[in-house]
């Protein structure tokens, strides 16, 4: 089998390929090897590459499979981790400069768990410092590119996982979302990104337990795929205390009939400017669920712009007291940005914080009722497709007639964070992907992923690597 051909393999398909021998573990990895030599020196996705580990983990892998051994889900599939997310042995830089030299002692609990079901670690993935930003820029990396316009930024935080995922460089990486960054970057970089029910996947990477908006997820080409990474990674551990118990995998193969389901969807919830674009595809995919059986009807979502106001101060109150205490050695080698962060969030009072935690409760209040009539939420996850490289985000917080410019509709759900929320490419706008977001029921993931998949069936979306811009680097 061609290499072309095993980068645009999902998961699932790879392992069975790889455990009825018909694809060996090592052609996968050289296959992820070599698409990444291709795109990183445009698109700057990878940070770190593992080639020669991950070979020769790929041939010991190898040697299982031919001795009969029992084998994991993801046996001999290659996968990249965020550098934000602690590796066991390997550098961890945080996209800064402060933590350029660090090397954990540990993996995080989900890296020991994709590595324990057999997956490859092939390299780690570019973010922005310390993970704060829409956009995949940092003072240690440099820029992350969109691949379907490098003059576009890729989202943040999770950016570089976005664009390896969309490439074809793995068909499995890991993000973190906190407002949006593993959906964010899938949207933009036309992939799937699960932010899962608080809990579900053990967060064990902060000094702090009870900071409630923080999430690994996967971002994947198939929405199966981010079904396999939570089936894989979800589980209590002591090692993060608000781990949910045991729950049941997620059944699979996902069931694309809707039938009897009932969706609500918003174009704004409320509050946000969305393009034309970007809301003619969330009709589009709105239609394609109705056509698998769903009841897909508009509802008005009641928030406000003051939630917005609050995530972002939750935000700066966050950033104050985990990086405040390196401002006053580091300040010039960190990120300008960063350093606004951290100055405005020493301004956020005692009073603001509970404040925000009262804003928060009224934020569910206003759409329990919706979910106690809807299987789940529809709407878009930005508002724009992706905007050129060398943006802030927080310039985009702009509110006129027309309503909050604000550039993602993902941080809204991380102030109620125990509702899952799933990114799913919508269609194409101006030659770059947009997304929908579907938000489930409290814990509920297993119908966010069964909607996907869905409309992944009827309405299936393009490959990067079938694409005009993928001539360019691919021929290389």
């Amino acid at each position: 089998m061609p290499s072309t051909d095993l980068n645009s393999l999902s998961a699932l398909d790879l392992a069975r390929l790889i455990r009825t021998r018909k694809v060996s573990p090592l052609e996968a990895v050289d296959a992820s090897l070599a698409r990444i030599a291709a795109i990183n020196p445009t698109l700057n996705a990878f940070c770190f590459v593992y080639a020669e580990e991950a070979r020769a983990k790929a041939r010991a892998a190898e040697r299982q499979v031919m001795a009969g051994a029992a084998l994991g889900p993801l046996h001999g599939v290659p996968i990249a981790i965020k550098d934000l997310t602690k590796t066991k042995g390997k550098r961890t830089t945080l996209g800064s400069k402060i933590w350029e030299s660090w090397i954990p002692g540990e993996d995080a609990v989900l890296v020991e768990r994709l590595l324990a079901a057999g997956a490859i670690l092939v390299g780690k993935t570019t973010t922005p410092e310390f993970a704060y930003s829409s956009f995949t820029e940092s003072p240690l990396w440099g820029v992350t590119r969109n691949p379907w316009n490098p003059a576009r930024t890729s989202g943040g935080s999770s950016g570089g996982s976005g664009v390896a995922v969309a490439t074809g460089c793995v068909p499995l990486a890991e993000g973190s979302d906190a407002g949006g960054s593993v959906r964010l970057p899938a949207a933009w970089c036309g992939t799937v990104g699960l932010k899962p029910s608080l809990g579900r996947i053990p967060f064990d990477i902060l000094e702090t337990h009870f900071c409630d908006i923080f999430h690994f997820g996967p971002l994947a080409r198939t929405v199966e795929d981010a079904a396999l990474f939570l089936n894989v990674t979800q589980g209590p551990d002591d090692r993060d205390s608000a781990s949910l118990p045991a729950l049941p995998p997620v059944e699979l193969p996902l069931a694309s009939d809707l039938s009897g389901l009932r969706l609500g969807l918003s174009r704004d919830l409320g509050v946000y400017a969305v393009d034309d674009g970007v809301a003619a595809n969330l009709e589009a995919s709105a239609a394609a669920l109705r056509s698998q059986g769903a009841i897909v009807e508009p509802v008005a979502v009641p928030w406000t712009n003051a939630m917005i106001d609050a995530l972002y101060d939750y935000w700066r109150a966050f950033f104050a007291d985990a990086l405040g205490r390196y401002l006053a050695e580091f300040r010039a080698a960190m990120d300008p940005l960063v350093v606004r962060l951290i100055e405005e969030g020493r301004a956020v009072s005692g009073e603001r914080v509970f404040e925000i935690g009262r804003i928060r409760t009224q934020a569910w209040q206003a759409v329990a009722p919706l979910f106690a009539r809807y299987d789940a939420l529809l709407c878009p996850t930005t508002t724009v497709p992706a905007p050129e490289i060398g943006g802030d985000e927080v310039a985009y917080l702009v509110v006129d007639e027309r309503g909050n410019h604000s550039l993602d509709m993902t941080c809204l759900f991380n102030l109620i964070s125990r509702s899952p929320a799933l990114q799913v490419p919508s269609g194409m706008a101006d030659g770059l992907p947009t997304g929908l977001q579907i938000v489930g029921r409290r814990y509920d993931d297993a119908t966010v992923l069964r909607v996907g998949r869905a409309l992944e069936a009827a309405r299936p979306w393009p490959l990067w690597q079938e694409s005009e811009a993928a001539r360019p680097l691919l021929r290389r």
